[in-house]
C-alpha cells in the first residue's frame, strides 16, 4: 500500500515474516533504488523488537515479523547524490525548510508515524507495558520520584528499558524541571509587574515544593537503606561471629576521615543523634593534633544549629564504639575502659592539648559542656559493671545508662546497639510510612 504526503510516497510493504533482522526499517528510495536504511526504533522505541502474529485459520504456529517502510518521490530523486550513496540535503533539521530544505530525519519521522498504523495495537501494548514498568520501578525502588509521574514524557524511552535507563530518564526530567523552576523564580523576581507576583507566586511555590519533596523523599529512602544495613551489621555472620567495631563504625561515620573529607550527606550520625547532622568539625578515628589518643568520633556541633559561632560554650560530643557482644572492656584489668577513655579525652581537651587537623584552636573553658556516648551491647556483665563499678543509672527503657560527671561538666550515656537501631527506626517511621517503604 502507499500513502502520499507532499511529494513523498510512503509504502509500508507487507509484513516480513521470519526476518533475518529483528528491527523494523525505513528506506529512502531514489529512482527506484534504495539509498539509505535506518531503524524505525530511532524514532519510535517500540520498534526495537520484532512483532508477533498469532496463528489464525489454517496456520498452526505463531509467526514473528517486522515492518519495512519505503519512501520515494520527486524530492528524493532530485537530491540523491551521483553515486547514490546518500542525499545532498541535511540529515537533521537545522533551520526552516525554506532555507535548508526538508531534512532526512523529518521524512523518516513521518514514515515511522505511518508505520505505527500497521501495528497500532502492538505499539500501544508496548507503551502501556513501558508505563507500567516505570510505575513499578518508582513504587518499588525509587519512591522519591513519585512527584514526577504524570509530568514526564517517556516517549523516547525503550519499552524494555533497564532500571538504569529508567533512573537516568527520571533524573534527566528532574533536572529539567529544576532548571525550569529556577528560571521561573528568577523571572518573577526580576519582573517589575505587580500582577506577575500576584498571579504566578502560587504556581511557582508549588513548583519549588514539588522539587523539594522529590529530594526529601530520596533522602528518607536512603535512610531506610542505611537502617537496613545497620540492622544487618548487628547480626551474626555465616561464621557465627558479630561484625567488628570497624564495620558498624563505617556505617555511622567512615574511619580515618574528618568533616573535610566526609560532608554531612556522606555520614549517618543521625542514627545516634539528629543534632549531629551538621557539625563544625568531625574527626573519626584519627589523632587530633598534639599528644596521642583518638576517640572514635569527636564532634563539634555547628553553631548555626545550636550555639551560633565557635564559642567556648559550644558542646563537644565524643563517641566510643564497641563491637556487638564484646564485653572484655568491663574486665578489671582492661586498658580499653570506654568511660575512662572519654574522661581522658575531655581532660586533654580542657587542658588545651589538642588542635584541629588544620591547626585551629579548640575553644574550651570550664563551662564548655561535654557529651560522651559509649555504644555497645548491654549483657549482664556490662550492666553489673556499669551499676556497681561505674555508678551509672539506668535509662527508663533499660536499654542504656547515664551519669553526670560534675567536675568535668560531662554527661555520659552508655547505650545498646539495639537502642540505637530502635530509636533511629522510631524517629523515621512516620516518613517511611508515608513513602510506603
Amino acid at each position: 500500500m502507499s500513502q502520499n504526503s507532499g511529494s513523498h510516497a510512503f509504502r509500508p510493504c507487507g509484513s516480513l515474516y521470519s526476518p533475518r533482522e529483528k528491527t523494523s526499517k525505513v528506506s529512502l528510495v531514489a529512482h527506484r533504488r534504495e539509498v539509505t536504511v535506518n531503524s524505525l526504533r530511532n524514532y519510535i522505541p517500540e520498534f526495537i523488537d520484532e512483532f508477533y502474529q498469532k496463528a489464525v485459520g489454517k496456520e498452526k504456529t505463531d509467526r514473528n515479523f517486522i515492518i519495512k517502510v519505503y519512501v520515494s518521490g520527486e524530492y528524493l530523486d532530485q537530491h540523491v547524490s551521483l553515486e547514490r550513496g546518500g542525499f545532498d540535503f541535511q540529515k537533521e533539521k537545522k533551520g526552516s525548510d525554506l532555507d535548508f530544505g526538508i531534512a532526512q530525519s523529518e521524512i523518516e519521522v513521518s514514515a515511522a508515524e505511518l508505520a505505527i498504523s500497521a501495528v497500532s495495537n502492538d505499539v500501544q501494548a508496548r507503551r502501556e507495558k513501558k508505563t507500567q514498568r516505570i510505575k513499578n520501578y518508582v513504587e518499588e525502588q525509587a519512591p522519591w520520584h513519585r512527584s514526577l509521574m504524570g509530568k514526564i514524557d517517556v516517549t523516547d524511552l525503550a519499552y524494555n528499558a533497564t532500571d538504569e535507563q529508567i533512573e537516568g530518564k527520571l533524573q534527566s526530567e528532574k533536572y529539567r524541571l529544576e532548571v525550569k523552576t529556577r528560571g521561573a523564580v528568577k523571572h518573577l523576581l526580576e519582573s517589575e509587574k505587580t500582577e506577575d507576583l500576584k498571579h504566578k507566586t502560587s504556581e511557582i511555590v508549588q513548583m519549588v515544593s514539588d522539587t523539594s519533596k522529590n529530594d526529601l523523599a530520596h533522602y528518607i529512602s536512603m535512610r531506610r537503606s542505611v537502617i537496613d544495613i545497620f540492622e544487618k551489621s548487628l547480626q551474626t555472620g555465616d561464621d557465627g561471629k558479630y561484625s567488628s567495631e570497624g564495620v558498624v563504625h563505617d556505617i555511622i561515620f567512615p574511619r580515618k576521615g574528618d568533616s573535610d573529607q566526609t560532608p554531612f550527606e556522606d555520614h549517618n550520625l543521625w542514627l545516634i543523634d539528629e543534632r549531629l547532622n551538621f557539625t563544625e568539625y568531625l574527626s573519626s578515628d584519627i589523632p587530633l593534633e598534639g599528644k596521642s589518643g583518638r576517640p572514635d568520633i569527636l564532634a563539634f556541633d555547628h553553631r548555626m544549629v545550636f550555639r551560633g559561632e565557635n564559642e567556648a560554650s559550644n558542646p563537644v560530643t565524643i563517641f566510643e564504639f564497641k563491637r556487638p557482644q564484646r564485653d572484655d572492656f568491663a574486665n578489671p584489668s582492661s586498658k580499653e575502659d570506654p568511660v575512662q577513655q572519654i574522661i581522658r579525652y575531655v581532660r586533654k581537651l580542657r587542658d588545651g592539648e589538642f588542635t584541629t587537623p588544620q591547626g585551629r584552636e579548640i575553644k574550651i573553658n570550664t563551662n564548655t559542656p561535654f557529651y560522651g556516648y559509649v555504644i555497645c551491647d548491654l549483657n549482664k556483665k556490662v550492666k553489673t559493671w556499669l551499676e556497681e563499678e561505674k555508678d551509672f543509672k539506668p535509662l527508663p527503657d533499660r536499654q542504656g545508662y547515664f551519669r553526670w560527671h560534675d567536675s568535668l561538666n560531662l554527661y555520659t550515656e552508655v547505650v545498646s546497639w539495639d537502642k540505637v537501631l530502635k530509636d533511629a527506626m522510631m524517629r523515621n517511621r512516620v516518613f517511611f510510612h508515608h513513602l510506603r517503604i
